[in-house]
């Protein structure tokens, strides 16, 4: 079922600006060309949740045009202020019959998915979904199909994932639909697991031992400049049909782009030693332990730094304008980056991507506990803070606040999770005060919020089982109580293990946390 949409101008969008960063989409060169009839054209986009759709949507919308999206779980859509204001289609880039529904009447489609981390067969995943997104464009008509893919060298061997890329190009530009493929490499941006790697390298190490990559050339681009030509692409006229280079005006060593965030971040430079015996697994999993990024993303990513990616030509200029004022100098984006992080106005993230094998299924209910092994750890406290006082307590936890007990036990925790290729505690969360569903919150997933009362998080660690933690607020006399509920659903033997070995640090863990985030809200409290 569609539900309609309205355009939103100047609106709040996620992050909680009160106006859109470059581009917003009511640009003279971005805005939306009404149909013959008078009537909003219609933009759907696959990927709406991830990094680049969460932020091209509400730009879409501001923009003028009525947007569609296609998602697996339209309940995570809450997580975003535009979430009530598109149309939503149930469904996967490879359901032929969801796709279907999703291309009736769409002008044009932004391909913005890719299965970065997503298993040994992530090229068959990808092709499939491609052909079937390309056979239903066809179909329907569809004016225009925007693809983004990798910035990559001709006549080369390349990476598993970078090869996908270019795979999937050319699956949509062989469609019958008119098709732009623009191919962008490092894209520098607040919340960019690029961008990511280069800042928690840099502040982490003050000598880095390096793979022989970091002397390749690559051209940076800033994520305003790539929705600029994201949005730009919907003009392109329908005759159309090839693919395009885009990069930032900076061609950079990987090495220079860390020393140039360095002098942003007001740090020393860093001396980095290229030695030849880094290889991608190798360097993905010292990537994984110093960064925020887990394996999984980190290896596609350094596969594809392997060669050198700069612009083959600039044929893009004869097709799109550029953003006014220009194309955004690398230390430019980095200062824009950085500008957000401390704001606290990260608009996406790559943590906002579900992380692979994770089951998305809700906690069961409790009579569905029936004839099901299940264990529990519930603590409660009581505090005379106010509800409010406690809730916002509560929907800070984790990221810089951690998780009020234990700092030890739970570094620990995180690092063994690090070192199985787990997100680990690292992560953080792109928000330090605000929470909804579908956000990650170090190695949790926020699978519900009930405003003032509950958050329910969902473990995204390596366990043998299926993890949840629930934390209440609940009025109780003049104060309020605070309920905290972990829940456990081990697989076989490992599972039943894995509890009862963790089970004697409950105690500390645990027990210590409900007391101490009672203490934390009491803190909080006014003085009279």
């Amino acid at each position: 079922m569609l539900r309609p949409t309205r355009p939103l101008a100047g609106a709040v969008y996620r992050g909680g600006m009160s106006e859109l960063s470059a581009p917003t989409g009511r640009e003279p060169a971005l805005v939306a060309r009404p149909r013959p009839d008078g009537s909003a054209p219609r933009a759907l986009v696959l990927g709406a949740t991830g990094y680049l759709g969460g932020r091209l949507v509400p730009r879409l919308l501001s923009a003028g045009y009525r947007v569609r999206v296609l998602v697996r779980t339209p309940a995570r859509l809450a997580a975003f202020v535009w979430g009530g204001d598109v149309e939503t289609v149930e469904g996967a880039a490879e359901d032929a019959d969801a796709m279907a529904r999703a291309v009736d009447d769409v002008d044009v489609l932004y391909y913005l998915v890719h299965s970065m981390g997503g298993g040994d067969d992530f090229e068959t995943k990808d092709l499939r979904a491609a052909e079937t997104v390309a056979d239903a464009a066809a179909e329907a008509s569809v004016g225009r199909i925007v693809y983004l893919g990798g910035l990559h060298p001709a006549g080369v061997q390349l990476s598993p994932h970078l090869r996908s890329r270019v795979e999937v190009g050319e699956t949509l530009l062989h469609s019958g639909a008119p098709t732009l493929v623009l191919q962008a490499g490092v894209v520098i941006g607040s919340g960019s697991a690029s961008f990511e790697m280069v800042r928690h390298l840099t502040d982490v190490l003050p000598y880095m031992p390096a793979p022989k990559w970091v002397r390749n050339r690559i051209q940076p681009i800033a994520v305003r400049d790539v929705l600029h030509y994201l949005l730009a692409a919907a003009h392109v006229d329908p005759e159309v049909n090839r693919a395009v280079d885009i990069g930032g005006p900076d061609v950079l060593r990987y090495g220079q782009m860390m020393n140039g965030y360095a002098v942003e971040a007001g740090l020393r430079q860093r001396a980095i030693a290229a030695l030849p015996v880094l290889t991608p697994g190798l360097a993905s999993h010292w990537v994984n332990l110093v960064t925020p990024v887990p394996r999984a993303i980190a290896r596609p990513l350094i596969a594809s730094l392997q060669n050198e990616c700069i612009m083959d030509d600039h044929d893009v200029d004869d097709l799109l304008p550029r953003p006014e004022g220009g194309l955004t100098p690398y230390r430019e984006a980095v200062r824009l980056a950085l500008r957000k992080v401390e704001a606290d106005a990260v608009e996406t993230s790559w943590q906002d991507a579900e992380v692979s094998s994770v089951p998305s299924d809700p906690l069961p209910s409790d009579p569905e506990w029936a004839g099901r092994l299940v264990f529990t750890d519930e603590q409660s406290a009581t505090t005379s803070a106010s509800p409010e006082q406690l809730w916002r307590v509560i929907v800070g936890i984790g990221g810089e606040n951690g998780w009020y007990s234990s700092p030890f036990l739970w570094a620990v925790r995180g690092w063994m999770d690090r070192l199985v290729g787990g997100v680990g505690l690292q992560r953080g969360r792109r928000s330090r005060g605000k929470v909804a569903a579908g956000d990650a919150i170090d190695f949790w997933r926020v699978e519900a919020v009930e405003e003032g009362r509950l958050l329910r998080l969902r473990a995204e660690m390596k366990v043998p089982g299926l993890a949840w933690l629930e934390l209440r607020a609940t009025p109780e006399g003049s104060g309020s109580r605070y309920d905290q509920r972990a829940v456990f659903f081990p697989t076989g033997l490992a599972g039943r293990l894995y509890w009862f070995a963790v089970l004697p640090f409950h105690g500390f863990i645990f027990t210590g946390m409900a007391n101490r985030i009672a203490a934390a809200a009491e803190r909080e409290a006014p003085t009279t």
